[in-house]
């Protein structure tokens, strides 16, 4: 489980990162920006969701995801 956890977790940084210097972005263009798999660009939001860092808006049927702090 320690393994699975440690790929979530670094996922969840790859996002951040990608987040703090792209802006608001979809889920399609976070798994583009990082190279991530969707399953793990979904669970490494979750985790981040989870920590409180993220929020969503739906915008023309897609939902675009940035962190807290820049809006």
């Amino acid at each position: 489980m320690e393994q699975v956890e440690r790929e979530i977790g670094e996922a969840a940084g790859k996002i951040w990162e990608a987040l703090h210097v792209n802006g608001a972005m979809s889920r399609a263009k976070i798994a583009k920006a990082t190279k991530l798999s969707a399953q793990l660009v979904n669970q490494g939001i979750g985790w981040l969701a989870r920590e409180g860092q993220l929020t969503s808006e739906k915008m023309k049927g897609t939902e675009t995801i940035r962190l807290k702090q820049q809006v």
